[in-house]
């Protein structure tokens, strides 16, 4: 087998159920046995975040552009910035997504549980509370 260019994917609107506002993503890369690495790039319009959500094996977060926010339940809400890196480990529930007034995006990178498992990739939970989304930058 030689290295070869991989097929972009469309462009997809994130659903309903898993985030509030306008959320695009691109998929990049889905590894095939043995690798289970996933890819996306994920757009969030200002005020665009995910839901409750918990990654069966971690998930690595790149910031591309823009200003945002990650955050694990209990924990303080941390402020994203283009070239910041943050991993959320497996099983830990966290959202992330743009601030108020920005755009912001990332890629997301996370690997597939192991098939035999029947675990799945990503387990989603409730929305956001009005207050648990900072109301500017910083704050939180």
């Amino acid at each position: 087998m030689s290295t070869r260019p991989l097929p972009n994917g469309p462009t997809v609107k994130g659903p309903e159920q898993w985030f509030t506002g306008d959320v695009y993503f691109n998929a990049y890369y889905a590894g095939q046995e043995p690798s289970r690495t996933r890819l996306n790039l994920v757009r969030f319009a200002p005020g665009a975040h995910t839901a409750w959500h918990a990654h069966a094996v971690g998930q690595t977060l790149h910031v591309t552009e823009g200003l945002g926010y990650v955050q694990s339940r209990g924990e303080d809400v941390i402020v994203l910035r283009p070239g910041d890196t943050v991993h959320t480990p497996a099983g830990e529930w966290h959202w992330h997504g743009a601030t108020a007034d920005q755009f912001m995006c990332h890629l997301a990178l996370w690997e597939a549980p192991d098939p035999a498992g029947g675990q799945p990739e990503t387990t989603w939970g409730e929305k956001l509370g009005e207050d648990e989304y900072p109301a500017a930058p910083g704050e939180g």
